[in-house]
């Protein structure tokens, strides 16, 4: 069975009753590794604040800590860019006492012949998945319908329902893992859940990678002003 790792964030625009607690959590599901039921992660500012973290980020650069309590009384891991340039961000993530779990590679679309943005995640056994945002069919697809886009978008926010901001006018996001012929990991859209479906896949880097695809693309978590 797999462990079931989703990422809830307060809505925008809602008011922030303590702002010294952490609004974003990840939650697990189904697990069958010793993780916790929910962990919270927010973003690391750097010096020069909010203002510093957004310029960084344009580049792809990100920097998150993930707590064990809204109170941030005891940090689970952390999340740090290695380099980001030329549409390639290098990140690594580090438990509680600095050790090393895994590193993830985000590669933007449209480079060295591929259509599509890969997404490379190496376990600290050096064990590598390699997946691709979407579905080519489905990217073939939603080119070809990309006039009708705008009709689709706005009947998607008239519908209103959570979770489907902007229905079928979103590119293509499924993303499945693939090391050694299996698939440990499998991001699906609907429902924005991450699957961990090889036990051997430490929880914390299955939290942060949750973290990091949510804050790419519309709507992204970590892009706030405040």
């Amino acid at each position: 069975m797999s462990n079931v790792v989703t990422m809830y964030s307060a809505p925008r625009g809602v008011e922030v009753r303590d702002p010294d607690k952490v609004r974003t959590t990840v939650s697990f599901s189904d697990a069958s590794g010793p993780a916790p039921s929910a962990v919270y992660v927010e973003r690391e500012l750097p010096p020069g604040g909010i203002p510093a973290y957004r310029k960084a980020r344009a580049s792809g650069a990100r920097s998150f800590a993930l707590w064990a309590d809204d109170r941030r009384t005891a940090r689970v891991a952390t999340v740090t860019t290695l380099s980001a340039t030329g549409g390639v961000a290098r990140f690594q993530v580090l438990g509680a006492h600095g050790e090393l779990l895994g590193t993830i590679v985000r590669e933007k679309a449209l480079r060295g012949g591929r259509l599509r943005t890969r997404w490379i995640v190496t376990q600290s056994d050096g064990v590598e998945a390699v997946g691709l945002k979407g579905r080519i069919a489905w990217w073939w697809m939603w080119w070809l319908l990309l006039p009708f886009m705008v009709l689709i978008l706005v009947i998607s926010v008239i519908d209103g329902t959570p979770g489907n901001e902007g229905g079928l006018a979103r590119p293509p996001r499924r993303i499945r893992w693939r090391a050694n012929g299996q698939v440990p990991l499998e991001f699906r859209s609907g429902g924005d859940k991450l699957h961990l479906h090889t036990p051997g896949v430490d929880w914390r880097l299955g939290a942060a990678l949750i973290s990091l695809l949510r804050s790419f693309g519309a709507g992204a978590w970590d892009a706030v002003k405040k």
